[in-house]
């Protein structure tokens, strides 16, 4: 049998890995006969051979392959013996942190195999999520407080489900009501600071100079605007470091401690800059705070001048 899972939607699509995850464990209880292979690093041999490897338990085999995306001539040999992989009883579930552009195995993953793709949830469902998320918890939560709480963290599932249990928590079976999330959430900016980036990144300096002004408009200051944006470009500095000395992808969050979700973004926004480029945007940024503290230059013009000059 093979699973696919796929999506932008990391969040849930870890959380359908971890549950699959969880049943395999519930009936295979040596759980000697689960694999995790990671395709950056490894091929269609060492796959080949953990398949055929004899197990002492009488089980099936559950083999979780992340990052196929990257790795063209496992894709191709996979295709040649695909209708074994088909027939098998044992179990492989490809997972992709993303939604890829189609190709000739990613149309196979999706038409033969147990496919379920995650799209970032928006709206009413990103509402109803959230709505059950509290029912999970027992917890119960205003309409006006749900809404306020949805506008400040977005369709980040991450920091939404950290936010939740830290309003569950602090409430203690009491009801959640807007005012509590003015007191413990932190606003959306966080979030909406790697637009900004990829604005920069993408040399859009008029978008991003207009993202940087609805935010001053919304009341959010300049000083702290300045620190997530040096948040980030510290971030950027760190993952284009790893990726010029070639470290593996999957020894980023150790290495960084960096949240999944901020490592794929800045993973993604880091190959657009050069080390060297980045370098010297931190260093601009250094002299943009230092000018503002000492008063050469009122906050909004620093930023206006920090964009207009990368």
């Amino acid at each position: 049998m093979i699973i696919y899972l796929f999506g932008e939607d990391t969040f849930r699509s870890h959380q359908k890995l971890k549950e699959i995850i969880k049943h395999y464990k519930e009936i295979h209880k040596s759980g000697l006969n689960l694999r995790f292979i990671d395709l950056k690093e490894e091929g269609f041999q060492e796959f080949k051979d953990n398949v055929k490897t004899i197990s002492m338990f009488d089980e099936k085999k559950l083999i979780v392959l992340k990052n196929a995306s990257g790795n063209k001539s496992f894709q191709e040999d996979f295709l040649e013996n695909s209708k074994y992989f088909i027939n098998s009883e044992d179990i492989f579930v490809f997972f992709e942190e993303e939604t890829l552009e189609s190709n000739k195995f990613f149309n196979f993953l999706k038409r033969k195999t147990r496919s379920q793709e995650f799209k970032i949830l928006g709206g009413i469902q990103l509402k109803n999520w959230v709505k059950k998320e509290f029912e999970k918890y027992k917890a119960k939560i205003e309409s006006s407080a749900l809404d306020a709480l949805i506008e400040f963290v977005g369709n980040d599932l991450w920091q939404m489900e950290n936010e939740i249990k830290k309003l569950v928590n602090f409430k203690e079976g009491k009801t959640i009501r807007k005012e509590d999330i003015g007191i413990l959430i932190k606003p959306k900016i966080e979030t909406d600071i790697f637009e900004t980036i990829d604005a920069i990144s993408s040399k859009n300096k008029r978008k991003a100079l207009e993202l940087i002004h609805q935010h001053l408009e919304k009341g959010n200051s300049p000083l702290y605007l300045l620190s997530m944006i040096n948040f980030q470009f510290r971030n950027l500095l760190i993952i284009r470091d790893l990726i010029e000395k070639e470290r593996p992808y999957y020894t980023f969050q150790k290495t960084t401690g960096l949240h999944p979700f901020v490592i794929k973004k800045s993973y993604n926004q880091a190959q657009k800059f050069s080390l060297q480029e980045l370098k010297k945007i931190y260093q601009k940024i250094f002299q943009v705070d230092l000018n503002i503290k000492t008063g050469k230059l009122d906050p909004q013009t620093a930023l206006d001048l920090f964009i207009a000059e990368i």
